[in-house]
C-alpha cells in the first residue's frame, strides 16, 4: 500500500518549500492498496506552529489564518495522530505494511526531517523511505517533462485529468489528483510497479572514506590519497559553523539529505584549530542542491551560508592520511574525542588512567592516537575513540580537569580532523597554507597611498561578500572618475576572504564628502552599504589590523611584538608598494630595538619587507583579527631573505632582525619568571647579545592578542 501525503508551510509554497525554514502547517493524505486499487479515508489536518505569522503567499494559497490554526495540534502529536489512522485504514483494506508517496523530495527532506530535528523528537520509519511520485511518473512516461519542472498540475494535463483547484480545499485537491495520477500508472497500458523507494539515511556514518594503501606515511600523501578524485557536483562548503561544532552537529544540520560516509571534513587554520567551516560531501548532485537550498539556515542563534565548493578542495581536506591513521580509522562507528594540551611526558597508561573506567577507550592503547612532529616529538595532542555516545560524553565531562600538572582541554573531532593534524604536523606546514609568501624588499612605486589627517577617504561597510572590484565601481556611479588610481582597497580577513569593508581614495575631500553622501545607505546586489568619510590615517590603520568606531581607532596588530612563521627556501623577485605604506611596516614596528653602542644619533635609512603579493596589494590589503577564544592564532611576520638582511647590514649600522631559525618562543613559562632564570635555562648556549637585550617579554596587550599565558622571545 501506498499512503500519498501532501503538506504546506508557512512561507514558500512549490520550488521552495522549505527553503525559508517556516514550519509545516498542513498534512493531508490517503491510503491506496495498490493491488486492489481501493483507497482509505482522506485526512487533512492542521499543524499548529511556534510561529503563526503566515507570509502572503501562504495565506493566499492555503486560504488559512492564524487564529484557525492557533486551534490545532502541534506536530508531534498531529504525526502520532497519523500513525494511528493509517494503521486504522489499513486494517480496512486487509493491509498490514505501507509506504509514503509524496509530490518529489521537499515535503519529507527539507521540512518534516528538518523541522522534527529542530524540536527534539524521533521520527516514526515510515518517514526514512518514501516514493518521489516525479520521478515515478518520469519513469512511467519517458517523454513527460523532466523531473525537476513536473508538478501535480503538469503530470495531471499530461494525462488528461481535471485541473480545476477551485473545485476542492487545498491539499484535498492535490491528495486526490496524485491518487488518480497512480491509478492511471497501473492501469493496463502501463503496468508500472513502485520497486525502488527513496531512502533518507537514519545517521550520518563516520569513518575514512579514502581506500589506503599500505605504503609509508609519505608516499601515501603524495600517491594513494591524492589520486581519489570527487565529484564536484556532490560537495558543498558550509560557512559560519560555531568553533565547537562537531560533524554530527553538521550532519543534524542537514538532516534529512544523505551524506557520504566520512563526507564531513572540518576545516583547520594553520594552527590546527577550527576555523568555522566545512566541506560537506553528500551521495549525489540532487541531496547537494538540496543543500545549496538551506543557505542561511540556523544552527542554534547562528545562520550558516552554504555555498558551492569542489572535489578537490574536499580532497585537500580530507585526502591526506597515513598508515597509521589508516589503522586508527578503520574501526567502524567510533566517536572520535580530541585531547589537547597533554603534558609532553604522558603515556598511553596516562591517558587511560585520565579518562577512568567510566569511558573505556575503543580496543584500549590501540583507540589512541598521539600526534607528533616529524622528529618524534609529542604536540601534546591525541585523539581518542570511543565505541557509544555514553562514553564519550563520560569523557566530555573531563574537560579541562587536570593531567600532572596542566589541565586538559576535550572536544569531539571527526576523522577528517584527524588527517588533517596528524599530516599538518608530518608536513610542518599546513595543507592549506594562509601564511603570507616569503618577504622581499620593496621598491618605491610611483602611486602613493594616503596619509595624513585630511579626510579624502571613504569606507564602504556591510559589502556582500561576493562583491569585487568590479562592483564597487559600478555601485561608485559617475563618482569613479574622481577615483585616484589604484585608490580601491579591500580589507579581507585572515583567512584571505572579504570583510565586507573597503576603502576607496578620493581626489579630494570634497569628493569624498559628495560621494559619502549620494551613496550612503544605497544597494549593492541584496544588501544596503554603509558610506563613512575618513582620513588617509584611519585608512592606514584599519587596512594594518586596526579597528575604527565610535570609540575612535584601536591599535592593529602588527604594532605588537610579533613572532616569524617558519621560513622558505625560495623567494619571488622584488614587488612594489608605495613608500608611504612600506614605512608602517619598518622593522622597528614589530619588535623594539636593540640598544648598540655603535648606535649613531642620526637615524640610518631603513629596509622594508612585504610579502611578494603586495605586487596586487593596491586593491587587495590584508587585515588580520584574532579568533574567538576557543581557536586561537597567532599573527606573524616572516623574515626578510638572508642576502636582504646583509645587504641591509652593509649599508647601515642600524641594528637588525637576527637571521631566520635565530629566534625561539618560550611557552608555559611561570608568571614569576624573570630574565635571570631564562639565562639560566639557556646556560651553555650562546645567545645574543652580551647586555641581554635578546630578551622580548610580551605585553599584556600583545598576549591578550596571542591569547597565550606569559611568553618571551630570545634572540
Amino acid at each position: 500500500s501506498l499512503v500519498v501525503l501532501f503538506g504546506a508551510t508557512a512561507g514558500a509554497y512549490g520550488a521552495k518549500l522549505g527553503s525559508d525554514e517556516r514550519e509545516l502547517i498542513l498534512l493531508v493524505w490517503q491510503v491506496v492498496d495498490l493491488p486492489s486499487k481501493k483507497v482509505g479515508a482522506l485526512h487533512k489536518s492542521l499543524v499548529k506552529a511556534d510561529n503563526l505569522d503566515l507570509s502572503d503567499q501562504c495565506r493566499e494559497v492555503t486560504g488559512l489564518t492564524a487564529e484557525g490554526l492557533g486551534k490545532a495540534e502541534p506536530l508531534d502529536q498531529v504525526l502520532q495522530q497519523f500513525s494511528q489512522l493509517v494503521s486504522s485504514d489499513l486494517k480496512v483494506l486487509g493491509r498490514s505494511s505501507y509506504t509514503l508517496c509524496s509530490d518529489g523530495q521537499l515535503l519529507i527532506r527539507q521540512v518534516l526531517h528538518p523541522e522534527a530535528s529542530k524540536k527534539n523528537f524521533l521520527l516514526s520509519d515510515c518517514f526514512y523511505s518514501f516514493y518521489d511520485l516525479r520521478k515515478e511518473f518520469h519513469t512511467c512516461y519517458p517523454n513527460s517533462a523532466a523531473v525537476k519542472d513536473q508538478t501535480i498540475k503538469t503530470m495531471a494535463e499530461y494525462l488528461g485529468l481535471g485541473t480545476d483547484e477551485t473545485e476542492e480545499d487545498f491539499g484535498v485537491w492535490q491528495v486526490k489528483t496524485m491518487v488518480a495520477i497512480i491509478f492511471s500508472m497501473l492501469s493496463e497500458g502501463c503496468n508500472h510497479i513502485f520497486t525502488e523507494p527513496e531512502a533518507v539515511k537514519y545517521k550520518y556514518e563516520t569513518g575514512a572514506w579514502l581506500k589506503l594503501t599500505l605504503a609509508s606515511y609519505f608516499f601515501s600523501f603524495l600517491c594513494s590519497s591524492k589520486s581519489e578524485t570527487v565529484d564536484s557536483e556532490t560537495v558543498i562548503r558550509a560557512r559560519g559553523l560555531p568553533w565547537q561544532s562537531s560533524d554530527q552537529d553538521i550532519a543534524r544540520f542537514f538532516k534529512g539529505l544523505n551524506i557520504a560516509k566520512g563526507g564531513v571534513a572540518l576545516c583547520l587554520n594553520a594552527q590546527g584549530r577550527r576555523n568555522g567551516e566545512a566541506l560537506v560531501r553528500f551521495v549525489n548532485s540532487e541531496q547537494r542542491d538540496l543543500a545549496l537550498e538551506r543557505h542561511k539556515h540556523h544552527m542554534g542563534s547562528r545562520y550558516i551560508e552554504v555555498y558551492k565548493a569542489t572535489g578537490e578542495e574536499f580532497l585537500k581536506i580530507a585526502g591526506g592520511t597515513s598508515n597509521e591513521v589508516a589503522q586508527f580509522l578503520s574501526k567502524e562507528n567510533q566517536v572520535i574525542i580530541r585531547m589537547r594540551g597533554l603534558p609532553f611526558t604522558a603515556t598511553q597508561e596516562d591517558v587511560l588512567g585520565f579518562l577512568g573506567p567510566e569511558c573505556p577507550v575503543t580496543g584500549g592503547k590501540e583507540g589512541l592516537l598521539f600526534v607528533k612532529y616529524p622528529d618524534g616529538r609529542p604536540t601534546g595532542d591525541a585523539f581518542v575513540l570511543f565505541s557509544c555516545e555514553e562514553y564519550a560524553q563520560n569523557a566530555l565531562k573531563k574537560h579541562k580537569e587536570i593531567l600532572g600538572k596542566r589541565y586538559i582541554e576535550l572536544f569531539r573531532s571527526t576523522a577528517a580532523e584527524v588527517q588533517q593534524v596528524v599530516l599538518n604536523r608530518y608536513m610542518s606546514t599546513p595543507l592549506i597554507p594562509t601564511l603570507p609568501t616569503p618577504i622581499i624588499p620593496v621598491i618605491p612605486p610611483p602611486y602613493t597611498i594616503a596619509t595624513g589627517s585630511i579626510r579624502d577617504c571613504v569606507r564602504l561597510r556591510g559589502l556582500p561578500y561576493t562583491a569585487g572590484i568590479d562592483d564597487i565601481l559600478e555601485f561608485m556611479g559617475d563618482a569613479t572618475g574622481d577615483i585616484k588610481p589604484h585608490g580601491v582597497h579591500m580589507v579581507l580577513n585572515q583567512q584571505g576572504r572579504p570583510s565586507g569593508d573597503a576603502f576607496i581614495q578620493m581626489k579630494s575631500a570634497d569628493k569624498a564628502f559628495m560621494v559619502a553622501q549620494k551613496c550612503h545607505k544605497k544597494m549593492m546586489k541584496d544588501r544596503y552599504v554603509e558610506v563613512f568619510q575618513c582620513s588617509g590615517e584611519e585608512m592606514n590603520f584599519v587596512l594594518m589590523g586596526g579597528t575604527l568606531n565610535r570609540s575612535g581607532l584601536s591599535p592593529p596588530p602588527c604594532k605588537l611584538p610579533c613572532l616569524s612563521p617558519p621560513t622558505y627556501a625560495a623567494f619571488q623577485t622584488a614587488a612594489v608598494i608605495p613608500a608611504e605604506a612600506a614605512a608602517l611596516y619598518q622593522p622597528q614596528a614589530l619588535l623594539p630595538a636593540t640598544r648598540s653602542p655603535q648606535a649613531s644619533a642620526a637615524a640610518p635609512p631603513t629596509v622594508t619587507y612585504y610579502p611578494a603579493q603586495t605586487a596586487q596589494l593596491y586593491m587587495n590589503y590584508t587585515a588580520y583579527y584574532p579568533s574567538p577564544p576557543v581557536s586561537p592564532t597567532t599573527v606573524g611576520y616572516i623574515a626578510a631573505p638572508p642576502g636582504a638582511v646583509a645587504a641591509a647590514a652593509s649599508a647601515t649600522h642600524s641594528p637588525i632582525l637576527p637571521q631566520p631559525g635565530a629566534l625561539v618562543r618560550m611557552q608555559g613559562l611561570p608568571y614569576n619568571t624573570g630574565m635571570k632564570e631564562i639565562l639560566s635555562f639557556f646556560q651553555g648556549y650562546q645567545y645574543a647579545p652580551d647586555d641581554y637585550n635578546g630578551l622580548i617579554q610580551l605585553s599584556d596587550q600583545a598576549r591578550s592578542m596571542l591569547q597565550a599565558p606569559k611568553e618571551w622571545v630570545c634572540l
